[in-house]
This record gives C-alpha cells, sequence and structure tokens, in this order.
C-alpha cells in the first residue's frame, strides 16, 4: 500500500505530471466527442417536447451542465489552491491557475443561456433573482482569481494571493446551491435531486446527464492541456524542460 501511494505522489511534481498529462488529453478529449455527440442526440432529437415550455426548454441541456461545472470547477480549483497553500506544491498552484479560464467559461455560458431561457419563460433577459445574482458572483470570482495572479510577477506569491481568494470564495457555491430554498426566487428548484426521484422524462434526464459528463470531459482536456503550458512556462529554467521534444524544436 505505502509503495502505490509513493508511485502516486511522484505524479505531485511538474516533471512527472507532465507526460502523463500528454498521454491523458487525448483520451478526455475522445471521451468529450463521444458524450457530446451522444448527449446533444438525445436532447435535441430524442427527448420530447416539454409540456409547458415547448421546444425552448432544450436550452437546459447546455445550462444546466454548465452551471453545474462552473460550481464544481471551482470546489476543485481552490481545493487546489488551499493545498498548494498548505502544502506549498508547485503543481497544486499549476492546476488551480489552469482550472480557472474554464470554470470562468462555464460561469459565463450558465448566465448566458440561462438569460436566453428567461426572456420567454420571464419576459426579461435578467432579474436580481438569488441564483442569478450569487451565479454572476461566481463569475466576477473566477475573473478576480485570474486577474490577481496576471497582477504579481511571482508565481509563488500570485499562487499563495489567489489561494486565499479561492478559499474566502468557497462560500459563496453553497449559496448559489441553496438559493432556490433559501429565498423565494423566480428560478425553478433542481430538476435532479439525490433525494427525490427526477421531475422529468426519463430521455430528459439522460440527456442533461450525458451532457455533463461531455462538459466534464471538455473541462478535464482543456485543463491538462493549459496546465502543460503552464509547466513549460514556470519551469523553463529546469533542464528537464530544456531536454523535452517539443522545447528543443
Amino acid at each position: 500500500m505505502s509503495n502505490r501511494l509513493i508511485n502516486w505522489f511522484k505524479f505531485a511534481s511538474p516533471q512527472s505530471f507532465y507526460p502523463l498529462a500528454g498521454r491523458m488529453i487525448p483520451w478526455f478529449w475522445a471521451l468529450t466527442a463521444v458524450f457530446g455527440a451522444i448527449g446533444l442526440w438525445i436532447s435535441f432529437f430524442v427527448a420530447p417536447t416539454d409540456a409547458v415550455q415547448g421546444e425552448g426548454y432544450r436550452i437546459i441541456f447546455i445550462h444546466v451542465p454548465a452551471s453545474w461545472m462552473s460550481m464544481f470547477i471551482y470546489l476543485v480549483m481552490a481545493a487546489w489552491a488551499g493545498l498548494g497553500l498548505a502544502l506549498n506544491t508547485r503543481l497544486s498552484g499549476m492546476m488551480a491557475q489552469a482550472l480557472a479560464p474554464t470554470g470562468a467559461l462555464m460561469a459565463f455560458i450558465s448566465l448566458w443561456t440561462g438569460a436566453f431561457w428567461g426572456k420567454p419563460m420571464w419576459g426579461t433577459w435578467w432579474v436580481w433573482d438569488a441564483r442569478l445574482t450569487s451565479e454572476l458572483i461566481l463569475f466576477f470570482l473566477y475573473i478576480g482569481f485570474i486577474a490577481l495572479q496576471a497582477a504579481i510577477d511571482d508565481p509563488r506569491r500570485a499562487d499563495k494571493a489567489g489561494a486565499v481568494m479561492a478559499l474566502v470564495g468557497v462560500v459563496n457555491v453553497p449559496i448559489i446551491y441553496f438559493s432556490v430554498k433559501w429565498w423565494n426566487t423566480l428560478h425553478q428548484g433542481a430538476s435532479v435531486s439525490m433525494t427525490k426521484s427526477p421531475s422529468m422524462a426519463q430521455t430528459m434526464l439522460w440527456g442533461m446527464l450525458v451532457m455533463a459528463l461531455c462538459f466534464w470531459m471538455y473541462s478535464i482536456a482543456v485543463a491538462l492541456m493549459r496546465v502543460r503550458a503552464i509547466i513549460l512556462e514556470r519551469e523553463t529554467h529546469t533542464e528537464w524542460v530544456r531536454e523535452l521534444p517539443e522545447v528543443k524544436e
């Protein structure tokens, strides 16, 4: 058991993680394509028309997975940042930095698709609803994290400053999730719950879950590509980076 742990811990160094990430990226891109094709087919050609919202409801197959991922990525980013702050590990800060732009993208997609859904359903593009407002705050937290790291020249200091901000912002994630329960909001409640049966047709549920897997695989693939670029940028002074074939070329 201890030997296995030692083997896994070796990937905590940028030098060991770089080639591992390179091997994993094609698999996650392939899974993104497979889940995306299946999810879009179910969502737009198999799932029935909603009796109340009509065809316009289909935007949830993009909106809901993006919303889930925006919250999940922030938790993972904060976990990596906190790990780097506690253990002073270089790769942890790099992973947090790599995840932030994808998380911001997911929050942006969530907000825009929510606006497109809200216009026909609520009659307006935007309301200062508790969930919408807290999701907007999440987007600003991502942007603030990215801007703060970019403003500090020393990467290790930037990681520490970003980690503090990321950990403070974690409190916003449960606010987003529970906002529809804590306050009287226009936003509908959760369609999928761990304690209740789903309030939608099975084909709708499967379409949403498969699209969520597509977004998940995409986020991992992009984060791995980005962290490899960050490793090359930060470790450019090391011998092992200078010996890489892609760097020599």
